[in-house]
């Protein structure tokens, strides 16, 4: 017979296998569609009393150059869970794999952070990515300004300790 503590633990990890299974399963296309609503911003300035509406909207090369490095990370992350998964691999090529996993994960979201700071202090949408000692940035915008690259390039160095090459390329 089952206990009212057995029955939760059923219960919750049912559900956690579900959600799971459900995540793992949606196509990539309805989340990258639903994240077109967070990437397009509708911003309204004065301007001499004139309404000026601005629309910020992410360019085709933008979200492609996102997919691919997506891409590139979930098979190399698929690589590293299967040598984790390996049982030939000793506990210390195990701990080397796990922070390389951390690692990416890590990257990601600095990634992520940096391409909202251009966004909220430049108002530009932009691609970051980060590879060793390298950022990379790509800037969605016609105005090839060499003092806004400069002054990106000064506003991202803030957010690293150690100095970083950083690039900055506009992009239509």
């Amino acid at each position: 017979m089952i206990n009212k503590q057995g029955l939760w633990f059923l219960t919750l990890t049912s559900l956690a296998l579900v959600l799971s299974v459900y995540y793992i399963t949606m196509p990539n296309e309805l989340l990258l569609t639903n994240n077109s609503n967070y990437t397009s911003d509708e911003e309204t300035s004065k301007v001499s009393n004139v309404d000026i509406k601005e629309s910020i909207t992410e360019s085709e090369l933008i979200t492609s150059m996102r997919v691919e490095l997506e891409n590139e990370r979930l098979q190399l992350i698929d690589e590293l869970e299967g040598k984790l998964s390996d049982n030939n691999l000793s506990v210390d090529e195990k701990n080397e794999v796990y922070e390389d996993l951390r690692y990416m994960k890590e990257v990601s979201s600095l990634e992520e952070t940096l391409e909202k700071k251009i966004k909220d202090e430049f108002k530009l949408n932009s691609f970051v990515k980060i590879e060793n000692d390298i950022v990379d940035v790509v800037i969605n915008s016609k105005n090839h300004d060499k003092s806004l690259a400069v002054n990106i390039m000064k506003s991202l160095q803030e957010e690293f300790e150690d100095k970083m090459y950083i690039s900055v390329s506009f992009k239509e």
